[in-house]
């Protein structure tokens, strides 16, 4: 009864330290179980309940087998006096054997020092804890010899060199995806010698037809000057390009530039404000005035608690 007990209470400690790394494994599992439908939900359940079955009847036949041996023991008293498996494995592994202390051979184990009366004995290590340092030397000396004789494993500056390569391409690959998904939202003026070197080359190859390659205008708008007709900001020019003005012979560039491209180019073109092109063309639109954001801290008047001042008569 009492090693049933004892299989019982490990058999709980093993369900609740399982219990406990599903609660720290970002509980993956309980989502792949929640998409399941009922038929995998169904044989799900009736795969535990076997298994508890066969785990409930292995837990019967070694308590079965503990009580017959008990019972043999007790109508057999030569099989009583032997020692169980478990007995000669505990001894030999985990406790060792003892000297009996007393007489003469706790006097052979006494050390020569004392200390206040008190004399130190000199017991023998256990096995486990003997075996645990064997495992120890082992588990050293194989790791000597795969990292820094074979050269098999990976230092930690060749494991801090591939993951620095890993964060490369990650980042790589975020930017891909930024400059993908740009749009009249998000795009920004990019001042970057690199950005402004593509997007004139952009202007230069699809835009000079139209605006000349000074951005004085022609068939189209004047570039340089700050009158704008569909407004002079990077979005409202990044809008134009991407969507173009059909009706005024202006195609969109969206299916033949990419988003990074046409942010290059709306870049490029505020560059040419306040330039002077060789035959500019006569101001259209509106002047544009790029909007002043008040900062989020600012104060209002009644917050200053500002009082009028009154004017004194003459």
């Amino acid at each position: 009864m009492k090693k049933f007990k004892i299989l019982f209470t490990v058999l709980i400690s093993f369900f609740t330290t399982l219990s406990a790394f599903a609660q720290t494994s970002e509980m993956s599992w309980v989502n792949k179980f929640q998409e399941m439908d009922s038929s995998q939900l169904t044989l799900l359940v009736i795969l535990g309940v076997v298994l508890g079955v066969i785990l409930l009847l292995l837990v019967l036949m070694i308590y079965l087998m503990s009580f017959m041996v008990t019972v043999f023991k007790s109508q057999n008293p030569a099989l009583a006096e032997q020692p169980s498996w478990w007995d000669e494995f505990k001894l030999k592994y985990i406790v060792g054997k003892m000297k009996p202390v007393g007489g003469k051979e706790e006097q052979e184990m006494m050390l020569d020092h004392s200390y206040d009366g008190i004399v130190e004995l000199d017991n023998h290590m256990p096995p486990w804890l003997a075996n645990v340092f064997y495992i120890t030397i082992a588990f050293a000396i194989a790791y000597f010899t795969y990292y820094s004789v074979l050269g098999l494993g990976k230092t930690q500056l060749e494991e801090y060199q591939e993951e620095l390569k890993i964060a490369a391409i990650q980042a790589e690959e975020y930017k891909a995806l930024a400059l993908s998904s740009i749009d009249e939202n998000t795009v920004v003026f990019d001042s970057s010698t690199p950005a402004i070197t593509s997007g004139r080359s952009i202007y230069e190859a699809n835009c000079a037809a139209c605006h000349a390659t000074d951005g004085g205008g022609g068939i189209g708008p004047n570039m340089t000057d700050e009158y704008w007709i569909h407004g002079g900001g990077i979005a409202d020019i990044f809008k134009v390009v991407k969507y173009g003005v059909v009706e005024k012979g202006m195609i969109p560039w969206q299916d033949q530039l990419s988003p990074e491209e046409m942010q290059n180019v709306a870049s490029y073109i505020l560059t040419l404000q306040g330039t002077t092109p060789a035959n500019p063309k006569e101001p259209q639109g509106e002047k544009y005035e790029p909007a002043i954001e008040e900062p989020l801290d600012a104060l209002t008047e009644d917050e200053l608690e500002l009082v009028p001042v009154e004017e004194e008569e003459n």
